[in-house]
């Protein structure tokens, strides 16, 4: 995602794999369209509720059709008057085999987004827009300098002809209003809306009008504090960047020229599109969880602002909206950037999501379930990245070899630091061995690492797939419910960390013994890394998708069983001793122009020493 900001989260994480890898580096997811008027009990109620906390609403509502109450509402409203006298109560269904929209006369906003095929962690229908957790809001001043706001006016449903279409009209007469027009396609999550008008040109001023689109995002799953982290407002700007508000308690951003708006919400979103791009927009982003023992039903507050510019005299505003997953698949198929809105690291890490990671995965779980799925691919990483880690490993057997002879240098110029480190280097390069070489192949495995740690917690397709005691690979299992709450814990306990971590400890328990050297002035202390880093996995990943855990454990425990092989069957250390020895009775190799220069400072900086002494 270009111009992203790298977030709290991304930031542990990468610190977390990173002090892993450190250790490792260091030792090495078609019913035809149908469109009814209705006015069911429960929106009707819902409706009346709005009307009775709206006191501005009750006021321009006449309460009969008389002269004398259309003459209030004129005196008011001014042209919108007419609206005013002619409300009526209700609301219009629009649902295909995926996605269920009503929309209410008042305000001509959807008032619910119900998902047929999806359920939240405790087994309730997905809905997106629910109880009036959304407002879709244009205000704008009449010539007559009234500000009208049209979430507070009531809108005629007009049926067409076609019965997947609907539209509302705010009237000012019989043939002049203003239109929200709604398209809904069978299959898709993604529905055609526009914002139109006719005979408004001397009717609304042309400045000062503003789209604001408003969503209080609900919990969906299982840790609140979780799926809040991956819970945001996104939009793109300035021809396919892309941006978002950030996680802060009360955010605030703008940009210009934007394509698209979303509030994702974890594994679903609500987006806004245009075809015509807004001159600018500002972002704003609430986080509504300060304490998760507490603030258990919302997530996040998001409100998107934009201006908007008559076109000839009136409303002309083609966009689209999308109710549905936030699944790479399906947001990328549209081809207007929306799998941006799937975080998937920035640079080489998405590259690697998006281009093997993704297709790879997509293709294992078309026939396999998701936990085997994450196994193989597990497996199939592992065997790709064998050539570099065997020549990690080849590294920390000869590095093993020469131990003995590096404690001899380090005891005979304790108290010389150069001299030690010159004698140290001569015997690298005789032996043909560098504590580099064992560096530099696990460097490489850092994209992997790093590109899967973002890969599982927003892979849709492991969303309440289960696996062995867990339910839901993409949230947290549970072996045991605690009658308390741990700080950065969690009131449970979570196996498949438990294993991951146990089985990072023991491979690093093996590398031990092989290259565990006394700690050097300036450079981290190995042994406080091989204990905390283990502890640290078991807390932080306690309430992370278990899919995550048991890529880890999978990955450890192929490792372990790598290295035994590599150990017992392939490496033969004596052959390694013999080779070494024999490599130091060769000539010493011809040290390039860097290689010299860098002895003839080391030498310099000696004689300066000793000089030092002396005085």
């Amino acid at each position: 995602m270009e111009n992203k900001k790298f977030d709290l989260n991304s930031l542990i994480g990468f610190f977390l794999i990173g002090g892993i890898l450190l250790w490792m580096l260091y030792y090495n997811s078609d019913e035809q369209t149908t469109i009814t008027t209705e006015g069911t009990p429960e929106v009707t109620e819902q409706t009346q509720n709005e009307n009775q906390k709206s006191e501005a609403v009750e006021e321009i509502v006449p309460k009969s059709q008389d002269s004398l109450a259309i003459a209030q509402a004129k005196e008011k409203l001014g042209a919108f008057g007419y609206a005013a006298a002619q409300a009526k109560e209700g609301t219009t269904t629009i649902e295909n085999d995926v996605l269920k929209l009503i929309i209410s006369n008042k305000g001509g906003q959807i008032v619910s987004a119900k998902l047929k095929n999806f359920k939240t962690y405790d087994s309730i229908p997905v809905h997106l827009i629910k109880d009036g957790n959304s407002a879709f809001n244009l205000s704008f001043t009449t010539q007559d300098n009234r500000n009208i706001n049209t979430k507070d006016m009531f809108f005629e449903p007009q049926k067409s002809q076609n019965d997947a279409q609907a539209s509302f009209r705010l009237k000012v007469s019989e043939n002049q209003y203003l239109e929200y027009y709604y398209a809904l396609k069978p299959g898709e999550y993604m529905l055609d809306f526009a914002i139109r008008s006719q005979g408004l040109n001397q009717v609304v001023q042309n400045k000062d009008i503003a789209l604001d689109w408003s969503l209080t995002a609900y919990r969906r799953a299982k840790s609140i504090s979780y799926e809040n982290r991956y819970t945001e407002i996104l939009w793109e700007f300035e021809d396919g960047n892309t941006d978002y508000a950030g996680q802060g308690k009360d955010e605030q951003e703008e940009d210009k020229q934007i394509s698209w708006v979303a509030f994702k919400q974890h594994f679903f979103s609500s987006i806004l599109l245009t075809d015509d791009p807004f001159q600018n927009g500002t972002f704003v982003s609430k986080n509504l969880v300060e304490d998760e023992e507490i603030d258990t039903v919302y997530t996040k507050a998001f409100e998107a602002k934009f201006p908007i510019a008559l076109k000839g005299g009136e409303f002309n505003e083609t966009m689209n909206m999308y109710f549905g997953p936030t699944d790479y698949k399906i947001l990328d198929n549209y081809q207007r950037n929306l799998d941006e809105i799937v975080p998937l690291g920035w640079g080489i890490f998405g590259w690697i999501n998006k281009y093997f990671i993704i297709r790879f995965f997509n293709l294992l779980s078309g026939f396999l379930p998701a936990g085997i799925a994450i196994i193989v691919l597990t497996i199939a990483i592992k065997i790709l990245l064998s050539p570099v880690q065997y020549k990690q490993y080849v590294s920390q057997a000869k590095m093993k070899v020469l131990r003995p002879e590096i404690n001899e240098l380090n005891e005979k110029y304790k108290d010389n630091a150069m001299k030690k480190q010159q004698e140290t280097m001569k015997l690298y390069n005789k032996a043909g061995a560098s504590p580099m070489s064992g560096c530099i192949p696990g460097l490489l495995q850092i994209p992997v690492f790093y590109a899967l740690f973002n890969f599982f917690p927003s892979a849709f397709s492991i969303r309440q797939e289960s696996f062995l005691w867990a339910d839901d690979l993409s949230s947290y299992d549970v072996i045991a419910e605690l009658p308390f709450h741990i700080p950065f814990y969690g009131d449970h306990i979570s196996l498949f960390p438990i294993l991951a971590s146990i089985a990072i400890f023991i491979y690093m328990m093996m590398t031990t013994g092989q290259t565990m050297q006394t700690s050097q002035p300036g450079m981290p202390n190995m042994k406080f890394i091989m204990y905390i880093s283990p502890l640290f996995m078991l807390f932080f990943f306690n309430n992370y998708a278990s899919g995550l855990s048991l890529y880890y454990l999978t990955s450890n425990l192929i490792t372990i069983g790598i290295m035994l092989v590599i150990k017992n069957f392939i490496i033969d250390e004596d052959k390694i001793h013999a080779k070494i020895q024999e490599n130091k009775k060769k000539p010493a190799k011809k040290k390039g122009k860097f290689a010299r220069k860098m002895q003839e400072m080391m030498e310099e900086a000696e004689r300066q020493q000793q000089q030092a002494k002396k005085k």
